[in-house]
């Protein structure tokens, strides 16, 4: 597929709409490869991919279960390393919660911290795209538990939340220092459509904000709502 895009997004009522983007992509994937062998076969989970996603921009990675999604995402944030083919994070995706924050299926949370301990946590250790130390605690925090309907949950550990109220706290931590890059794998999974609503507005905000965010799902309702859809199938990526 083609490396730039002409537009990206910024945000009216939790939407994403056209807008300027920068010229320089956030994260590039040249001809990405990623094999996987077994004494039975060699799995090919993504075939020679080719993506770009730039400063104010959602795009939506679509695709059915095991179509390499996920499999991507993990090479993308350099869980993994790709066979062939080379995956470019701009100097800025440093590791840290300003640099690149993640919301994995697993989602994370330090079991032993409340909804706003982990969220204030990720302030502390990530700071700000300009390396700056931010205040854990302030009116930001509360703002962001509000607009994701965890304010009357702050004070629980997350062995006390159900799966939908965990993933929207996953989804705060990786907000809450606005970072350049955002990778999420399918933050939606366990929201009812209010609460879907409420994740693709923080996210959309998120790239509104300067950052480039990256979602894997098979949400037809995140796929109206991002800038760009790049489609995987059987490990290969397209265009629409």
């Amino acid at each position: 597929m083609s490396g730039a895009p002409a537009e990206s997004g910024r945000v009216e009522s939790g939407r994403v709409e056209s807008g300027h983007v920068s010229a320089r992509p956030v994260l590039r994937l040249r001809s990405v490869t990623k094999r996987y062998e077994s004494a039975a076969e060699t799995l090919v989970a993504v075939a020679d991919a080719t993506l770009a996603v730039h400063a104010g921009e959602v795009v939506g990675l679509a695709g059915p279960s095991g179509s390499g999604k996920t499999t991507l995402l993990n090479l993308v944030i350099g869980w993994d390393d790709p066979d062939e083919g080379l995956v470019e994070r701009r100097d800025d995706v440093t590791v840290g919660w300003s640099g690149l924050a993640v919301v994995p299926q697993e989602l994370g949370l330090l079991p032993e911290l409340t909804v706003r301990q982990n969220v204030e946590l990720a302030r502390r250790l990530g700071g700000d795209r300009q390396g700056r130390a931010l205040d854990a605690v302030d009116d930001s925090v509360d703002d962001l538990l509000a607009e994701l309907g965890l304010t009357e949950l702050s004070n629980r550990l997350p062995g006390e939340l159900s799966l939908g109220e965990q993933q929207r706290t996953a989804v705060a931590r990786a907000v809450a220092c606005s970072p350049t890059l955002l990778v999420a794998d399918e933050p939606t999974a366990h929201q009812d459509e209010l609460r879907s609503d409420m994740v693709i507005g923080a996210l959309a905000r998120s790239a509104a904000r300067g950052g480039a965010v990256l979602i894997a799902t098979h949400d037809d309702r995140v796929l109206a709502d991002v800038t760009r859809v790049v489609r995987i199938l059987d490990g290969h990526v397209t265009d629409g």
